[in-house]
């Protein structure tokens, strides 16, 4: 069974507010545990008007704390934007709050504009220094070293398993290097996916942490009991993207009847090809679909996302996902 998880951004819909978005988050969180999602992970991105998981590790425990079971964790945390020991601070604390539970994905990009960049104050250029600040994350995350003059506390010895993100080869690269699991951003960059996997698991090298690659494919999920009810609830995220790469971010839009007619045709083909790896449809439609992905590209582990407005319809889509899931599994069992 090819294990399925959830990516939350905790998205602020137009008509509501940054509370209402959080409370969404936990209420989808218990839901997805019951659901069977083997992780619920939450993504850092700063002045953003319609996300609202911006303090990522302080949220992670809020989600953490409201459900029992389901590892919940970043997917993830931009580490040029911190100190490497204040995140081990932060999910050694969260690893010793609730042990065996808590997982840290680690991303290269600022997750935010330059100017905001800036805001955080760590500096232009911390995305040069990001294979020796997973390096020094990870050390400050191991086994107690006694002659060490700085140690995070608590984090030493937690050994939370760190994940490398990413959407272009240089994550898959150094994934491989260090022996680390790696997920791949194919729900809004897709375009080097497939040479991406193969370099990773290609060059993969057994470490203390991981014996065998370990691939995530993250897929765009709006699943619904019709098709045509897919495609209305996919249009948020489609209208939301546009607008996000136009220059104009703003809460998650509501859905449209017409999304041709609401995006700039010179924008659409950007936007399909940016979200070419999405289920949408039905429950039939979506296992089909997912089923194809998972036979294209092989994942180790799915994790499923997708920005809908309405949250009755997003339970429902991730409930249909998490169904989707189990039935493929079911139909991979030996006779």
């Amino acid at each position: 069974m090819v294990p399925y998880s959830l990516l939350d951004l905790s998205p602020i819909p137009e008509g509501f507010e940054a509370a209402d978005a959080l409370r969404n988050t936990l209420d989808l969180a218990r839901h997805a545990e019951e659901w069977g999602y083997n992780r619920y992970w939450l993504a850092e991105h700063h002045n953003s008007p319609g996300i609202a998981s911006a303090a990522t590790s302080v949220l992670i425990g809020h989600v953490a704390g409201g459900t029992k079971r389901i590892r919940v964790g970043a997917g993830g945390i931009m580490l040029p934007n911190h100190s490497p020991l204040v995140v081990a601070e932060q999910f050694g604390t969260l690893a010793t709050l609730f042990p065996d539970r808590i997982d840290l994905g680690l991303g290269r990009a600022p997750g935010t504009d330059m100017a905001t960049a800036r805001a955080l104050r760590r500096g232009m250029d911390g995305a040069d220094h990001f294979p020796n600040d997973v390096v020094e994350l990870i050390g400050y995350l191991g086994d107690s070293d006694p002659g060490a003059k700085v140690r995070a506390i608590p984090g030493t010895g937690t050994k939370v398993p760190i994940w490398i993100l990413g959407s272009s080869l240089y994550g898959a690269q150094l994934a491989a290097h260090l022996g680390l699991p790696y997920a791949f951003a194919s729900h809004f960059a897709p375009a080097a996916l497939e040479q991406a996997s193969e370099i990773y698991r290609r060059t993969f090298r057994p470490s203390e942490f991981l014996a065998r690659p370990h691939f995530m494919l993250a897929i765009n999920l709006f699943a619904a009991p019709t098709d045509e009810e897919g495609r209305y609830i996919r249009t948020s995220m489609q209208l939301g993207f546009a607008r996000l790469r136009t220059g104009m971010p703003g809460k998650l839009p509501r859905p449209v009847e017409d999304i041709d007619a609401a995006i700039d045709p010179n924008v659409r083909p950007m936007v399909d090809e940016a979200l070419r790896i999405t289920a949408v449809g039905s429950p039939e439609s979506v296992r089909n679909q997912l089923a194809r992905f998972i036979d294209e590209y092989r994942p180790d582990e799915v994790i499923l996302t997708g920005h809908i407005h309405d949250h009755a319809a997003r339970l429902q889509s991730f409930r249909i996902g998490a169904e989707a899931m189990r039935e493929l599994a079911e139909t991979d069992m030996p006779d």
